[in-house]
């Protein structure tokens, strides 16, 4: 079975996560698209996108819904039509979505490469990792950074939305696997818990956005 991992994050929010090893058949039998999503699936032509988007219908299946319960806003951000809040994920062989009954959320997989040193200035103040002398760590704290950003980022979704000058995520250790960030954008501010976890050269990070003070 495909389901890779699941994680009760609290009572009110579960994370599921897919590794994708079936062939695109196996994935397309038990799997029923709207129209839109359909559409959408025929427009792909990359066979791992397809695969992705089917294994994420099987991780809705898992968490008791159908891709007719799925909807998506103006800025293509997922929703549940039952009010729960719901975000979504896919890198390579692995997918992910995380559910929660409460809290608005977001989820990001990234795989580990050591291309993110040379876009990190981009996304984050790369002076505040000058200490990390190893490369591989270095490599290693930026992928959950970028995670955490990308989280925060599918949260939030509003066009104009700064990884560099609007979200800042507060450092961390590995062993911790959790921090907390914060966006500052047109003079509002929003705070989120950030928890990571590592497997098979890859990176999840998922992010709540904690209740207003």
């Amino acid at each position: 079975m495909p389901l890779y991992k699941t994680i009760t994050v609290n009572s009110a929010t579960t994370l599921y996560i897919w590794k994708i090893e079936e062939s695109e058949a196996n994935l397309a039998a038990s799997i029923e698209l709207t129209d839109h999503c359909q559409n959408r699936f025929n427009g792909m032509k990359s066979e791992m996108h397809r695969k992705g988007f089917l294994s994420i219908r099987h991780l809705l299946k898992e968490a008791g819904y159908t891709d007719f319960d799925l909807k998506y806003d103006e800025l293509g951000k997922p929703h549940l039509k039952d009010g729960n809040f719901i975000s979504i994920t896919h890198s390579h062989q692995f997918t992910g979505i995380i559910v929660s009954k409460t809290d608005e959320v977001g989820i990001d997989i990234e795989m580990q490469r050591d291309k993110i040193l040379k876009i990190a200035h981009k996304f984050t103040p790369i002076e505040e990792y000058k200490t990390i002398a190893n490369v591989s760590a270095l490599m290693q704290k930026l992928t959950i950074v970028w995670g955490a950003k990308e989280s925060l980022y599918k949260i939030y979704a509003q066009k104009g939305l700064s990884f560099l000058h609007h979200i800042n995520v507060k450092d961390f250790t590995f062993a911790e696997e959790q921090t907390t960030a914060e966006i500052l954008y047109q003079g509002h501010s929003s705070l989120y818990s950030v928890q990571f976890i590592e497997f098979e050269g890859f990176t999840c990070v998922y992010a709540i956005k904690k209740a207003s003070l």
